[in-house]
């Protein structure tokens, strides 16, 4: 049996790195007494498939992982079962059972929603930037990839940029497709000088594609997202 999962990355467990939130889902689930299946050979590990990974300082509402059980799980009460053995800041959210078949969550994720907060930009400056960047035919700019510069063209991975004013500050929400290929946060952000600034950065949603219709590997309950926006 195969489980996808939802989760959320909030407070300063955003500087944890992917290897660490890794051991810490595969200590939760041993805790929760779960019936996860392992692989085979010398050193048999939790068989546990991640989504596209979240940056070191990047908070989330919409991470995931495919958990591949040896026997059958209640998908109702998994998420607060594992949340009670995870790290505070990780919280499972939801869980819903997938056929192998139905593709890798690297393979199905097509875009990504990205809300990022900063205090350190002018609002109206920077939705004439985000204009700029939106009505340009193309977007030269040279990126790192395996320790080797590579110049590609963002126009085409920047699918929209909003921006508006959020409490004396300046929110831009931002979606970014992530195939055939994606860019970083920090990239993007060099897109818009001659403005420099910081920003607090959040994934809202990650995003399928089937036969038009677009969805999210795992919605976030009702319950859950209304809570989210009461505490921020």
């Amino acid at each position: 049996m195969r489980v996808r999962i939802r989760y959320t990355v909030t407070g300063k467990i955003r500087f944890l790195g992917h290897r660490d939130v890794a051991r810490a889902w595969e200590r939760a689930l041993r805790r929760a007494g779960q019936p996860v299946a392992y692989s085979e050979g010398f050193s048999p590990r939790p068989k546990l498939h991640f989504g596209l990974a979240l940056s070191v300082g990047h908070e989330s509402l919409a991470e995931y992982v495919d958990v591949d059980f040896s026997g059958p799980v209640d998908t109702a009460k998994l998420p607060p079962e594992l949340s009670n053995h995870l790290p505070e800041g990780i919280d499972a959210v939801a869980a819903v059972a997938v056929q192998r078949s139905d593709g890798s969550l690297q393979a199905i994720v097509d875009a990504c929603t990205w809300h990022l907060r900063s205090i350190d930009v002018d609002t109206q400056a920077a939705a004439d930037r985000a204009a700029e960047l939106l009505a340009a035919p193309a977007l030269p700019a040279t990126v790192s990839r395996k320790g080797k510069d590579v110049d590609w063209d963002l126009r085409p991975i920047i699918r929209s940029i909003d921006v508006t004013p959020d409490n004396g500050a300046t929110l831009l929400v931002i979606e970014l497709a992530t195939a055939p290929r994606g860019i970083r946060i920090p990239e993007l952000l060099a897109a818009f000088k001659p403005l420099t600034f910081s920003a607090r950065v959040t994934r809202i949603n990650q995003w399928t594609t089937t036969e038009g219709s677009r969805t999210e590997p795992v919605p976030m309950p009702p319950r859950v997202s209304h809570a989210l926006r009461r505490a921020s």
